[in-house]
C-alpha cells in the first residue's frame, strides 16, 4: 500500500508526503529497488543532492549490476557539481551496459568540464551512434569541435543538426556565430 500511496502523492505534487512514504517502505523494506531508486529521484528533485546520493549510493551497494542506478548516481552527482565521482559513476554504468546513450552524455560533460575534449568527441560520438535524433549530444559535440579549433567540422555539424532540430540549430548558431562567416571570412546573408 505505501508504494501506491506514494504513487500517488507525487502524481498530485505532494513530494514531501512520497518521501515519507519510501522512508517508512524502507524501514520494512531496506534494499527495496523501487523505494532506493524513487526516494532518490524525488530528493534530487527537490535539490537535496546529498541525501538523493546517499540513497543511490545505497542503491548501487545492493544491485551493482544495475546500470540505471549508477547513471542515476552520476547524473546527481553532477547535478551536485562533484564531476570527478559523477565521471567514475557514469563509467560504472557504462561497464554494465555500453548501451546507455545517457551515461555516454554524462561522461561527455565531465570530460568537457576538465577539458579533456578528445576523449569528451570519442564519448559524444557513441552518445549520437546510439541517439541519433536526439540534439543535446550534436550541440556538445559542436561545442567540443570549436574547443579543438575545429570551426568547420563544428559547421559541418551544426549543419546535421540543421536537418532535423532547426530551432536548436538556430540557438547554437547564435550562440557561437558559425554559419555566419564563411571559411573565406565573408558575412553569409542569414536569410540564405
Amino acid at each position: 500500500m505505501l508504494k501506491w500511496r506514494a504513487v500517488l502523492c507525487l502524481t498530485v505534487g505532494r513530494d514531501q508526503a512520497a518521501l515519507a512514504c519510501f522512508d517508512r517502505l524502507l524501514q520494512r523494506r531496506p534494499l527495496d529497488r523501487h523505494a532506493l531508486a524513487s526516494r532518490a529521484h524525488v530528493l534530487a528533485k527537490m535539490a537535496r543532492y546529498d541525501a538523493a546520493i546517499a540513497s543511490l549510493q545505497q542503491f548501487t551497494t545492493a544491485w551493482p549490476r544495475e546500470a540505471a542506478g549508477w547513471f542515476n548516481l552520476g547524473f546527481v552527482l553532477q547535478r551536485a557539481g562533484r564531476h570527478d565521482e559523477a565521471g567514475t559513476a557514469f563509467l560504472y554504468a557504462l561497464a554494465r551496459d555500453a548501451r546507455l546513450d545517457r551515461a555516454w552524455y554524462g561522461l561527455a560533460l565531465v570530460l568537457m568540464q576538465h577539458r579533456q575534449f578528445l576523449q569528451a568527441l570519442e564519448a559524444l560520438k557513441q552518445n549520437t551512434a546510439l541517439q541519433p535524433l536526439s540534439p543535446h549530444g550534436w550541440y556538445r559535440m559542436v561545442q567540443v569541435r570549436l574547443a579543438l579549433g575545429q570551426p568547420e567540422e563544428a559547421r559541418k555539424l551544426l549543419e546535421h543538426l540543421r536537418r532535423f532540430e532547426p530551432r536548436v540549430a538556430a540557438q547554437l548558431e547564435s550562440e557561437t556565430g558559425l554559419n555566419r562567416v564563411t571559411a573565406t571570412g565573408a558575412v553569409c546573408d542569414a536569410t540564405h
